[in-house]
């Protein structure tokens, strides 16, 4: 026999407690004034209070014929309905959405700033444009797969930590309740060999052009100018990391003092590092600041105003059909200053190695920056390197301009 009534129900709303009113359907109101229908119903030995809706918004009447609704569905149909809503919930929640959840709760227990950048941005490049909007429910091994395989020999270590990355978020979402079940092994279809082919292991060094084919290939890299092409032609020039240059702001660069200081959040070693900036590194970034976007503050801006991806410059050199790796213009530099016979120590500084000998390093404090009237040991080798490095482009400055910049 029904209990409840219409004038019953207004009188609950405004005193919180559990009101019965029959077959297991109840009103709950809580101390907030928040009020839902709930039906609690056996299943499999096993008690389930099944939420449908508001009672603000569903009436007495509509909550009767729904709790019947699901009655049927379990009793006779014989229907997991909590079940059905964990997936029609996964099938709200994307991959991205997901991923995003779980950089952000987990923020506090990355081991670096720069590795939490790392850790989500290694998705948005590589996982994002085909799971990104994928419900977290609907992604198989396959779906894995078929975004592993593009890198998975270019930029194997990459691409097994986007590997284990995703499958980190997949757990994620199981746990959440957005995912039926967790993330495929790596050990299974995602490992190499069954579903993904075996990687190519290399003891080789990444592959470095030779320094004396480099003013040539900068003056072909000055071409076709866009914001990918400039980035690598300041990378060089600078001997920085790809992150370095990737994720540059102008609020970096003081051009006054000619110095480019990166914060220790960009840098591999969790240490700001100050780089000289050369005439031929002023003039690439007068070319980037022509172009500069608004709304980011970002040197060489990729989809959205945003760093662009850490594919970008290898892509660019994919396009000149150069076989190097964009890391090994860092031994390029190495190998050109020791021919020309500038301080291992000075190099290294330049690099932002870190002093092997524990002893130097206590006591070597030097940047080798020297003063903006008598200009240090780094600052000339940086300038030496640029002159080299434009020698042959000299005649080749940045005048193709076109409309607008491209990413690459």
């Amino acid at each position: 026999m029904k209990r409840l009534t219409a004038l019953a129900i207004k009188a609950a709303l405004a005193n919180p407690g559990t009101y019965q009113d029959g077959d297991g359907l109840f009103l709950k109101v809580d101390k907030r004034g928040g009020a839902y229908w709930l039906l609690r119903l056996q299943r499999d030995g096993k008690r389930q209070d099944i939420g449908l809706g508001s009672a603000k918004l569903l009436p007495l009447l509509e909550a009767r014929q729904k709790a019947n609704e699901l009655r049927k569905a379990i009793k006779i149909d014989r229907r997991d309905v909590l079940a059905e809503r964990k997936n029609e919930a996964a099938a709200q929640v994307t991959f991205r959405e997901a991923a995003r959840q779980y950089h952000k709760e987990n923020a506090a227990g990355w081991k670096s700033a720069i590795y939490a950048r790392q850790w989500l941005a290694s998705l948005e490049s590589h996982a994002f444009p085909k799971l990104g909007n994928v419900a977290t429910g609907g992604i198989a091994a396959a779906d894995i797969i078929d975004v592993l395989l593009p890198i998975w020999q270019e930029i194997p270590e990459t691409a097994r930590q986007v590997r284990n990355r995703i499958c980190v978020v997949l757990d994620y979402a199981h746990a959440k309740g957005w995912r039926s079940s967790e993330a495929p092994s790596g050990n299974g279809s995602l490992k190499a060999g069954r579903g993904l082919p075996r990687q190519v292991k290399s003891q080789e060094n990444r592959k470095a052009m030779p320094y004396s084919a480099l003013p040539a290939f900068i003056t072909t890299l000055r071409r076709k100018p866009a914001f990918g092409r400039l980035a690598l032609e300041l990378l060089i020039l600078t001997g920085v990391r790809s992150q370095e240059v990737r994720f540059a702001t102008w609020a970096e660069f003081d051009f006054e003092q000619r110095l480019w200081t990166i914060p220790a959040d960009h840098m591999k070693r969790g240490k700001a590092h100050i780089v000289p900036l050369s005439d031929a590194a002023m003039a690439v970034l007068a070319k980037a600041k022509a172009f500069r976007l608004p709304d980011t503050d970002v040197v060489f801006p990729g989809a959205a105003g945003k760093p662009m991806s850490d594919m970008t410059l290898l892509k660019v050199l994919r396009d000149m059909k150069e076989p190097f790796h964009v890391h090994g213009f860092r031994s390029t530099f190495t190998d050109w200053a020791a021919n020309e016979d500038f301080p291992d120590a000075v190099v290294e500084t330049a690099l932002a190695h870190k002093t092997p000998d524990a002893v130097q390093a206590a006591y070597r404090r030097t940047t080798y920056l020297g003063t903006p009237g008598q200009p240090g040991a780094r600052v000339k080798l940086m300038q030496a390197w640029g002159t080299y490095c434009a020698g042959s482009a000299a005649g080749s400055e940045h005048t193709a301009v076109p409309v607008e910049m491209s990413a690459a």
